[in-house]
């Protein structure tokens, strides 16, 4: 059986070890350890493995708080200390700056982390009838596979939401559409939780029925999805309580759907658009654009700091609900939106902008490759704050910012959006030389 020294983790949470020339890949190793480990998996230049044997285990390895961690593909670092959690993203976010993009910041941010239990207010549950399991199973995938994991509770949901998981169950079996339901959304708001079921047949009276009864005992409201994320609609209770979520700070609440993209942790949300509004430093007078809008999360904030907000967003739904967002909370007149493709922007529509004296990037994982590549070399906003959720693009935009178009890299930081996995968001700030 091999034996290893784990080096560090990778942006998936593995163990990396080297063997004869090789990477080396460990599911559950962690830095520091000496492991004993099995390959599944052979590549020419790395292998992919399961941890074996711990020989030498590392001072921050800790007892996962969940019964179902390591079956579960939910999570993938319970058996981390949270603050070394931290750690270990700060140093994938600095290599992927340097290894992809061959840049470093000037300045590294102070690390922004919340409550690492109880935090993920929106969750994609699969649903499958399991004849062996007796009934359905609701829950996430097992790790790398397509099986869905046998889950009783959920330690990364608020403790509400995870009380549901036994009782969904019962509800979908005795469901006539329970073959024909892949999934449900949760989302959790400041005033009420919903449930969006993405069905494939219509319910019958019978379901209907099932449903309302469920939704009050349990306190949750139901959509129902026949098709699209977009064809979502409230079924029940048709009156009560709008989902939403707060922004306590900035005098803020800020309406959505389910189905609409918000951050899922709300805690640490809201640390990061004081973090954001903090370094974008909006003045009264300045015009900002705030590209990747969403609803608004960060348009309105940096609308109470005096500044004029142009908000682009290529959904027009999202667009829409930000409009209403700032009706709503009395900044029509500091906001403007507009609906456009940034994937697809050029010199030519960047200019047609107008005026922008900073500018807020926050791009899906894909980032911001076009938008930075039309910046004008001459001109372009004097600060700019890119909110990632991709290491990777990220080091490959600010290389971009960096030369040709003239950028100092001045701070990056990471941000623990999503406690227990792999995912790193980070921020980022660059102004102009």
């Amino acid at each position: 059986m091999p034996i290893g020294v784990i080096e560090s983790l990778d942006h998936e949470a593995r163990g990396i070890t080297r063997l004869a020339g090789k990477t080396v890949f460990v599911d559950g190793a962690l830095p520091g350890e000496t492991v004993e480990y099995a390959s599944f998996r052979r590549k020419p230049n790395y292998e992919l493995a399961h941890l074996v044997g711990v020989l030498s285990g590392s001072t921050a390895r800790v007892k996962p708080r969940c019964e179902h961690f390591g079956i579960c593909g939910g999570c993938a670092m319970q058996h981390l200390e949270p603050s070394a959690q931290v750690a270990v993203k700060q140093r994938v976010l600095e290599d992927s700056l340097w290894h992809v993009g061959r840049v470093r910041p000037g300045q590294i941010l102070p690390p922004i982390h919340g409550e690492p239990w109880g935090y993920r207010h929106r969750a994609r549950l699969a649903v499958r009838r399991v004849s062996k399991k007796d009934g359905m199973l609701v829950g996430f995938h097992e790790w790398r596979s397509s099986y869905i994991a046998d889950i009783r509770s959920c330690a990364v949901l608020p403790p509400h939401a995870s009380a549901l998981l036994l009782p969904l169950r019962e509800l979908f079996a005795a469901l006539s559409v329970a073959e024909r339901m892949p999934h449900i959304e949760v989302a959790v708001g400041a005033h009420c939780t919903a449930l969006v079921l993405r069905i494939l047949e219509p319910l019958n009276a019978r379901d209907e029925d099932l449903l309302r009864k469920f939704a009050d005992r349990h306190e949750v409201v139901f959509y129902l999805q026949p098709k699209g994320p977009d064809t979502a609609y409230r079924f029940y209770p048709l009156p009560g309580p709008r989902l939403s979520y707060a922004l306590p700070e900035f005098e803020l609440e800020l309406d959505f759907k389910p189905t609409d993209f918000t951050q899922v942790n709300h805690s640490v949300n809201r640390v990061l658009v004081r973090r954001t509004l903090r370094l974008l430093d909006a003045q009264p007078g300045e015009r900002v654009a705030d590209l990747f809008c969403g609803l608004g999360n960060f348009t309105l904030p940096i609308a109470r700091s005096g500044a004029t907000v142009l908000g682009v967003e290529g959904s027009a739904a999202l667009v829409e609900r930000g409009r209403e967002n700032a009706v709503a909370n009395e900044l029509a007149g500091k906001v403007e939106f507009a609906v456009a493709n940034l994937f697809e922007c050029t010199a030519e529509s960047m200019a047609a902008l107008g005026r922008i004296d900073k500018m807020l990037i926050d791009p899906p994982r894909e980032g911001a490759l076009e938008v930075v590549k039309a910046l004008g070399e001459e001109g372009g906003p004097r600060r700019i704050v890119y909110v990632s959720c991709n290491p990777a693009t990220l080091a490959r935009d600010a290389a971009v910012l960096v030369s040709p178009k003239g950028y100092r890299f001045t701070a990056a930081g990471v941000v623990n959006m999503f406690p227990h996995t792999g995912h790193v968001e980070s921020i980022a700030v660059f102004d102009k030389a």
